[in-house]
């Protein structure tokens, strides 16, 4: 093993580099507000996902405060771990120190997971859980040891406490299971008892979803509507092709696990990746939860490659060149590495009519909150009945800024009827003035007898979302907030 770290070693830095470049750059996106504001409220679940993310936004905010850099490192050590275990799963295969480049710079050259690993959000960690588990996986078929058994349990349960998209990996793996040894693992109790160890995991997330009355299925269903059935009957199979050299290394993967003399005895991990495949195109899944089945492919597409070239070996740093030079003109647009202005131009985006400059949705979604913060405690710092005020966001991203960046200013936290924020309720004021940031005229309307506009925010480079929205300053209200807060359960994700 130890010939074998330097090549590890340096992927493992050049990955973590360029992140640690990308990541200190533009804010905090919508997402990661409300990731961040979850763990100011630790809970055993949510409303949108399961509560592991928060856990580590504590540890993160214990450490780093909420430092942009210091809080998206978390992401990138679990996408580091991810091309170090592909490159540990490759030698398990029987891969030498060919494969383990390949293996390590296919998952370099993956464009998609720069986005995924910068961004402080479930899906990191759910690819690291798939990968962890697939490794302890093989690690057990090639040992026989039952310890790798109860890891795989332990895995499970940290990434079903994560993201509930475990549930379709564990069906991958079950079905591929049963064609390993004429599926002799289901005669095992260790294979049991790694079974009870994720449900006893799971448990708390599950006696809070029954608690609950079960949000997430509320949520899958306005996920559904909302953008799942936007979706064309191929969208998520095209997606898988907009990668072709890497794509290209998992198919090469995808066969050895079938037809490669040696690498067929682990077919169980290429029937996991079909039935994978085929559950989330037939759910119209969002094409980036599959991602997560790549370092397994990749690993298996690494060894094969090698052992095609075993007489020209020279020809692997050929194929690797391949794999990862293409990319780079691409990684400003995946991951944050140049200076907004710098992107502005290197991506020839021209200044609109309206002033605004678009950019894509992820790095747009960065834009404005701190704009938005600083207005609201400029409004707020002017009141002299402090104690009464409520802040009234819209959606969990204004009410995310006003959490997490609105700490630096003494701001009291938001109350909002968006996701899990409806969850903490109207606080401890009495309401009787309000700053409504992001509601529209009618709305602030109905609650309050007089609402004044004070601004309507812009913003060159936030989504379209984000620009145009008014800031009211509302007092004496119709109706009574925390009785009314009850009833809207049922709209928290409208």
């Amino acid at each position: 093993m130890k010939k074998y770290l330097p090549v590890i070693t340096i992927l493992a830095l050049i990955k973590l580099s360029i992140h640690l470049i990308g990541n200190r750059n533009y804010g905090f996106h919508r997402d990661e507000l409300l990731h961040l504001s979850v763990s100011e409220h630790l809970d055993w679940g949510y409303f949108e996902f399961p509560p592991f993310i928060a856990f580590v936004g504590k540890i993160a905010h214990f450490m780093f405060g909420y430092s942009l850099s210091g809080v998206r490192v978390f992401s990138t050590l679990a996408g580091v771990g991810i091309l170090i275990i592909c490159c540990l799963i490759a030698k398990e295969l029987g891969g030498k120190i060919k494969a383990i480049l390949l293996a390590g710079v296919s998952v370099l050259a993956f464009v998609p997971f720069y986005r995924n690993h910068m961004l402080f959000q479930p899906v990191a960690f759910d690819q690291l859980f798939w990968t962890l588990g697939f490794y302890f996986l093989v690690k057990y078929f090639n040992t026989g040891n039952v310890k790798f058994l109860l890891f795989l349990g332990v895995s499970s349960g940290f990434g079903l406490m994560n993201k509930y998209t475990v549930f379709v990996w564990g069906l991958g793996v079950v079905a591929g299971l049963l064609f390993y040894k004429k599926g002799k693992i289901f005669k095992n109790k260790w294979f049991y008892f790694s079974g009870l160890v994720t449900f006893l995991m799971f448990l708390p997330n599950l006696i809070w979803q029954l608690n609950h009355h079960f949000p997430v299925v509320l949520h899958l269903q306005k996920l559904k509507e909302s953008q799942l059935d936007e979706n064309g009957p191929f969208d998520f199979a095209i997606e898988q092709l907009k990668h072709p050299f890497s794509l290209m290394i998992s198919l090469i993967g995808l066969f050895a696990y079938f037809f490669d003399k040696d690498l067929k005895k682990y077919k169980t991990f290429g029937i996991a990746a079909l039935v994978i495949f085929c559950s989330m195109w037939i759910t119209q899944s969002k094409a980036y939860y599959f991602f997560a089945i790549y370092p397994i492919l990749f690993a298996a597409g690494a060894v094969k490659i090698e052992k095609l070239l075993k007489k020209k070996p020279k020809w692997n740093y050929a194929v690797a060149s391949v794999l990862f030079l293409p990319i780079i003109p691409f990684l400003p647009q995946a991951i944050a590495i140049l200076p907004i202005e710098t992107y502005v131009n290197y991506s020839d985006l021209e200044l609109q009519k309206n002033g605004r400059i678009k950019l894509t949705d992820d790095y747009a979604d960065m834009f404005g909150w701190e704009e938005q913060v600083k207005l609201v405690d400029s409004v707020y710092q002017s009141l002299p009945e402090k104690e009464n005020c409520v802040i009234w966001a819209k959606n969990y991203g204004e009410a995310g800024a006003i959490e997490i960046l609105g700490k630096k200013y003494s701001l009291p936290n938001p109350i909002c009827s968006n996701g899990s924020f409806w969850l903490w309720g109207t606080g401890t004021t009495s309401g009787q003035v309000c700053i409504s940031i992001g509601n529209e005229k009618e709305v602030v309307e109905r609650v309050f007898k007089d609402c004044k506009l004070l601004k309507i925010i812009k913003h060159k480079y936030a989504i379209e979302e984000e620009n145009n929205i008014p800031v009211y300053l509302c007092r004496n209200p119709k109706i009574n907030i925390q009785q009314k807060w009850k009833s809207l359960e049922k709209r928290v994700f409208d």
